[in-house]
């Protein structure tokens, strides 16, 4: 049961694979905007810009008609004739023409982004099947379409003839009419359609971008295994990556053991924690934790400090505040300053680093305590700015 369920697929595409096949020209697209789209500039072109574009073509023409007299019937002026003509009309189609272009374009863009798939240019010699070629001309898809189309001709042929069955009273009288007068009422007749037609097909479009769009993610699913598979392939396979971390622990720690053997102090809980301190007066603000460790990697830090010379001060307190709050390569925060200050102060000291007080005008300053007792004149430790 868990191997068929498995093999199910129920689960939503990832943005990987979201991606992957729009890389490879899978998006959804509605070819029914396409088609609403096209009817809309075509409605707005009739109702515009064709009525002047058929006035300068039919002023081409009458100009040839009016001096039909004046052009000898031979071959060459025959061909210069179609030629001029075929060039009238094309300076007025041809921005037409790219108006549409443009139109197919943005629609595009708009529906499915801007995406450039090399993949459908791959010549691929089991596409040239016949097998499958009959299998998609014949398959669930291009019958579903075909229903699409027989049930969109359908809706709107109805409702067009509905709208303009009433327009069509006085058809027969049309004849009777002045050219320009039965040209104008086709317009009309015509426009009234491509309105009436882009109502239905807006309609027809949305329901069937939101089928394409659930259409796409159906056949885009995934069974619980490939979305495993993925995302193990993502993240990396869960022993290399342990092994990466170890290996960074290691030369983290190395570097760390590297840097211990450079500290001033070290502070002891005193068997269970270590902390390495360095401090330097001259460039450090505030002395930074170098190295700390527990167990037997404490250990290693105190054998480094004897190696060293390095002093050990016992602090049970400050060792374990120090570890559970300063990371290595910290600056120790202020609220450890003057324990940390007395540890330093006492080091320091030990090793004849304290700076010396120069003495200064002040009599405060140059006053001495009358008690007389010398571990009471001990310099002062280290300033933590």
């Amino acid at each position: 049961m868990a191997d068929d369920s498995d093999g199910e697929k129920t689960e939503q595409p990832t943005g990987k694979r979201l991606n992957d096949a729009t890389k490879k020209g899978q998006v959804a697209q509605s070819q029914e905007i396409q088609s609403w789209a096209v009817l809309l500039a075509a409605t707005m072109f009739l109702g515009s810009v064709i009525p002047s574009i058929m006035r300068h073509v039919a002023s081409v023409n009458l100009n040839f008609i009016e001096k039909a007299h004046a052009f000898p019937l031979t071959p060459n002026n025959f061909q210069n004739l179609f030629k001029e003509v075929g060039l009238e009309i094309g300076i007025v189609l041809v921005p037409l023409m790219l108006a549409y272009l443009v139109i197919g374009v943005v629609v595009q863009i708009t529906q499915v982004g801007w995406t450039v798939s090399m993949d459908k240019f791959d010549i691929k010699l089991n596409k040239f099947s016949p097998l499958k070629g009959a299998k998609k001309m014949f398959g669930t898809r291009a019958l579903v379409e075909v229903g699409k189309g027989i049930v969109k001709l359908g809706i709107v042929g109805t409702v067009a003839f509905i709208v303009v069955a009433p327009m069509l009273d006085d058809v027969e009288l049309l004849p009777a009419f002045e050219m320009v007068h039965t040209l104008d009422r086709i317009k009309n007749i015509a426009l009234v359609i491509l309105v009436v037609s882009v109502m239905i097909m807006t309609v027809i479009a949305a329901l069937d971008f939101i089928y394409q769009k659930w259409d796409h993610i159906e056949k885009l699913k995934m069974t619980k295994q490939e979305v495993k598979d993925e995302r193990k392939q993502q993240d990396g396979d869960p022993k290399i990556k342990q092994r990466m971390a170890a290996l960074r622990m290691e030369r983290q720690r190395e570097r760390m053991m590297q840097a211990i053997g450079k500290a001033d102090v070290i502070i002891t809980n005193p068997t269970h924690y270590a902390i390495a301190l360095q401090y330097d007066l001259d460039t450090m603000p505030a002395p930074v934790l170098v190295g700390k460790g527990v167990d037997s990697l404490a250990l290693r830090i105190r054998e480094i400090a004897e190696e060293n010379d390095i002093p050990i001060v016992e602090n049970p307190p400050l060792a374990r505040a120090l570890y559970a709050s300063v990371e290595i390569d910290e600056e120790i925060p202020t609220e450890h300053y003057h324990a940390v200050a007395e540890v330093i102060g006492y080091v320091f000291r030990l090793k004849g680093r304290m700076p010396k007080v120069e003495p200064t005008d002040e009599p405060a300053n140059q006053s001495a305590p009358d008690n007389g007792d010398e571990e009471n004149q001990e310099s002062p430790g280290p300033v933590l700015n």
